[in-house]
C-alpha cells in the first residue's frame, strides 16, 4: 500500500489530489486498485507518507502503532473500511454482462462473502520468505534510515532501491547482478507494496553512484537518530581497522594495493577500514583507506571524521578512546590527547615486559566478578585478576588472563631459549678472542638485557675478568614469580578516578568493534569486492554499514530484553514466516486467490513480540478470476 500523487491540469488552475493505492496480482500480472481518496494531504508533509500508510495498515489490521494512536491515519482507515463495505454489498459483487467483462480479473472485498469451494483444487502459490525482510523493514522505519535518505534529496525510486539494497546485505548478500533474483524470491514487493520487477543490476549500479556523495551525511543523521532511540552515550569511542579484498585487478581504483592482509590473502589488492562503534556496538562513523596504509597513521584522520559525524563540541565532557595495541605509540596517544579526548590502549609487548617486574608481588591483585549470559547460564568464564600502578599521569593495570597462560608461557619459553643461544654465542665471542674490550663486553650485555627484559630480568648475567668468561645463573625464585605472570596483559590510560576492574571491562569493550568487523565480514558478506571503480567500492562497504546498523539495532533490541542472540540465529528463525497465495476455485467455475502472511510459528511470535514488530505481515489482497459465462 502506498500513496500515489494525481494532478489535474485546468484551464486557469490546477487540481491535486492524492489516493491510497494497493498492488494486486492478476492474470495480465500486478495491477494497482484504488482504495480511497485522501483529498489533498496537506497536513502530512511528503517525507512522511510512507509512516501514515504503515499506520493506516495497523489501523485497519486493529493493532496499535508502536508510536501510539495517530488520528489522521484512523480517519484514513474509517474511509477505507466504509469503501470497502459499500463493495461487498450485493449490487457492488453483481457480474455485469458482455463476455470480455466477465472475463477480467478483479479485485473485491470478500469478507462479507459466503462461497462455496470446491476443497479439492484448493492449492498455494508464489510462496515467498517473509519474516527477516518484515523485521528488517521495520527497524528500517524505525530509526528513520528512509527519513534520512529523503533529506539527502534521494528520489522515491532511489530510495526504494536502496532499501532493497539494504535488506539485501542484511538478509542474503548477492552481488548487484544476483540481487533481481533474490528480490523475486522474497515477499520484500508485498511488504513495500510495490512492485519491483523493473529491478535490474544496472539500475543497482547506477544507485551506488546516486548514493556515495551522501554517505556522511546519512552517516551522521543515523548517529543521532540512534542516539535518541536507543538512549545511547557519546563518552566512549572503540576504534579498530580491518581489511577486505578484491577479486580481480581492481585496476580502476588506485586505493586499490597490496599490504597487510587481515583475511590471510597477501595475494590480493585489498582496501583499509577504519570503524569507530560506541560501547554498544552501533556506528559512529567510519574510513577507507589505500589498502598499504599503516595502521598507526590513520588515528587522526579517523578522529577528524569522527567530530564531523558526532558533532563534538568543546563544551561536551572529555571521551575516553579505545584502541589496540596497534595504536599504542607516543604519536597516537599524543594526537587523542590534542584533540580533548582521553586513552585506554594496550601496549606493545615490549613495554609490558619492562613494567612486570612492578607486578612480581602477589599483594594487590583483585579477581574480575563475571557474569555469564543469560542464554548459557552454565558456561565457565575464564578467570581474570587485575592489578592497578599509578604513575603520573598514568594509570597502569596488568591483567591476568587464565585462557593466556599456555600462550603467553610459550612464548616466555621461547625467548628464554633464545636468551640463552645469545649468551652462548657472546660467551664464545669472549673465549676465542674476538671481543677483548671491557667496555664492548659489558655493552653486549647490556643489548642483551634490553632485547629480552621478560626472561633476562631472572637472569644473573656477568663477565668475570679473571677468567676471562661470561657467566650467567638463572634465579629459581624470581623464575617462579615470572611464571605467575604468565598470561598477562597490560593496559594504560591517562583518564583519572577509574577502578582497574573498570578499566580492564571498557577495554573488553573493543571485542565490540572486533565483532562489529566479523558481522560485516560474514553474515553481511562485506568480502571479497568484486567492483572495480573506486566509488563504488566505497559505496558497497558503505552499504554493508548500514545492513550492520540494522543489525546491531535488532541484536540490541534483544539484549535490552535479556536474550543474547546473534542477527544470524534470528534470521535462521523467521525464515519460517511466509507470505503466499490461497486459490480457491469455487463450485460455479470462479476462482478466488487470497494473498496474505501465513501464521507465524511460536518462535518467530514470540521474536516479534520481543522486539516489538507486528505479527502481521500485509493487509490481505483478494483477487476474483471470473468464470466465462455458458
Amino acid at each position: 500500500m502506498y500513496i500515489r500523487k494525481c494532478v489535474k491540469k485546468g484551464p486557469k488552475k490546477s487540481y491535486t489530489n492524492y489516493l491510497l493505492v494497493e498492488s494486486v496480482m492478476t492474470p495480465k500480472g500486478p495491477r494497482q486498485k484504488t482504495i480511497c481518496s485522501l483529498g489533498n494531504l496537506k497536513p502530512r508533509p511528503r517525507e512522511e507518507w510512507l509512516a501514515l500508510v504503515r499506520k493506516v495498515e495497523d489501523a485497519l489490521a486493529g493493532q496499535e502503532s508502536f508510536e501510539g494512536p495517530d488520528p489522521e491515519a484512523e480517519a484514513i482507515a474509517a474511509k477505507v473500511r466504509a469503501r470497502q463495505k459499500k463493495l461487498a454489498s450485493p449490487k457492488t459483487l453483481t457480474q455485469t454482462s458482455g463476455a470480455a467483462e466477465a472475463a477480467r480479473s478483479e479485485p473485491v472485498e470478500t469478507d462479507a462473502e459466503i462461497v462455496s469451494v470446491r476443497i479439492g483444487g484448493v492449492t498455494t502459490e508464489t510462496i515467498r520468505e517473509a519474516g527477516p525482510v518484515h523485521v528488517g523493514l521495520s527497524f528500517y522505519d524505525r530509526i528513520g534510515m528512509d527519513e534520512e535518505l529523503a533529506a539527502c534529496g534521494l528520489s522515491p525510486r532511489a530510495r526504494v532501491l536502496a532499501q532493497a539494497m539494504i535488506m539485501n546485505r542484511l538478509i542474503h548478500p548477492d552481488s548487484e547482478h544476483a540481487m533481481p533474483n533474490w528480490i523475486g524470491r522474497t515477499a520484500l514487493p508485498d511488504l513495500l507494496g510495490r512492485e519491483l520487477e523493473e529491478v535490474c543490476d544496472d539500475s543497482l549500479y547506477r544507485n551506488l553512484d546516486r548514493l556515495h556523495p551522501h554517505r556522511e551525511a546519512i552517516e551522521r543523521g543515523l548517529a543521532e537518530r540512534e542516539k535518541n532511540l536507543f538512549n545511547l552515550e557519546d563518552t566512549i569511542y572503540l576504534y579498530d581497522l580491518t581489511s577486505t579484498y578484491f577479486e580481480g585487478q581492481a585496476l580502476g581504483n588506485p586505493a586499490a594495493q597490496r599490504g597487510y592482509s587481515r583475511d590471510h590473502r597477501p595475494d590480493c589488492k585489498q582496501v583499509v577500514i577504519g570503524l569507530v562503534i560506541d560501547r554498544d556496538g552501533f556506528p559512529k562513523a567510519h574510513e577507507i583507506f589505500d589498502g598499504n596504509r599503516v595502521d598507526t597513521t590513520t588515528l587522526d584522520e579517523m578522529l577528524e571524521a569522527l567530530e564531523r559525524r558526532v558533532g563534538r563540541k568543546e563544551t561536551d565532557p572529555r571521551a575516553l578512546v579505545v584502541v589496540d595495541r596497534g595504536m599504542a605509540y607516543h604519536d597516537n596517544l599524543e594526537q587523542i590527547r590534542r584533540r580533548g579526548h582521553d586513552y585506554l590502549v594496550a601496549t606493545r609487548q615490549n613495554e609490558r615486559d619492562r613494567w612486570l617486574a612492578e607486578f612480581e608481588s602477589e599483594e594487590g591483585w583483585k579477581e574480575v566478578l563475571r557474569e555469564n549470559s543469560p542464554n548459557n547460564p552454565c558456561q565457565k568464564k575464564s578467570r581474570i585478576r587485575v592489578r592497578k600502578l599509578e604513575r603520573g599521569e598514568e594509570t597502569l593495570v596488568c591483567c591476568l588472563s587464565d585462557d593466556r597462560v599456555e600462550k603467553d608461557r610459550a612464548i616466555r619459553l621461547k625467548k628464554q631459549a633464545r636468551l640463552v643461544e645469545d649468551l652462548e654465542k657472546l660467551s664464545k665471542q669472549i673465549e676465542s678472542g674476538r671481543l677483548k674490550r671491557l667496555d664492548k663486553i659489558h655493552q653486549s650485555i647490556g643489548r642483551l638485557l634490553e632485547r629480552y627484559p621478560r626472561v633476562a630480568r631472572y637472569h644473573s648475567i656477568d663477565y668475570d675478568a679473571e677468567s676471562g668468561k661470561l657467566v650467567w645463573t638463572e634465579n629459581d625464585e624470581r623464575r617462579r614469580i615470572a611464571e605467575s605472570l604468565d598470561g598477562s596483559y597490560l593496559l594504560k590510560t591517562n583518564r583519572p578516578g577509574l577502578e582497574d576492574d573498570e578499566i580492564w571491562r571498557l577495554y573488553s569493550l573493543l571485542t565490540r568493534a572486533e565483532n562489529a568487523f566479523r558481522s560485516m565480514k560474514s553474515p553481511l558478506v562485506e568480502r571479497p569486492i568484486f567492483h572495480q571503480l573506486k566509488h563504488r567500492v566505497e559505496t558497497h562497504i558503505f552499504l554493508c554499514v548500514l545492513a550492520y546498523h540494522l543489525l546491531v539495532a535488532v541484536e540490541t533490541t534483544l539484549r535490552n530484553r535479556g536474550i543474547y542472540t546473534s542477527w544470524a540465529t534470528v534470521r535462521k528463525t523467521l525464515s519460517t514466516h511466509h507470505v503466499t497465495t490461497v486459490v480457491l476455485p469455487t463450485d460455479k467455475g470462479d476462482v478466488l486467490r487470497i494473498r496474505k502472511g501465513s501464521t507465524p510459528d511460536p518462535e518467530v511470535r514470540e521474536l516479534y513480540r520481543l522486539l516489538n514488530v507486528p505479527q502481521r505481515l500485509m493487509k490481505q489482497v483478494n483477487t476474483w478470476h471470473r468464470a466465462h459465462p455458458t
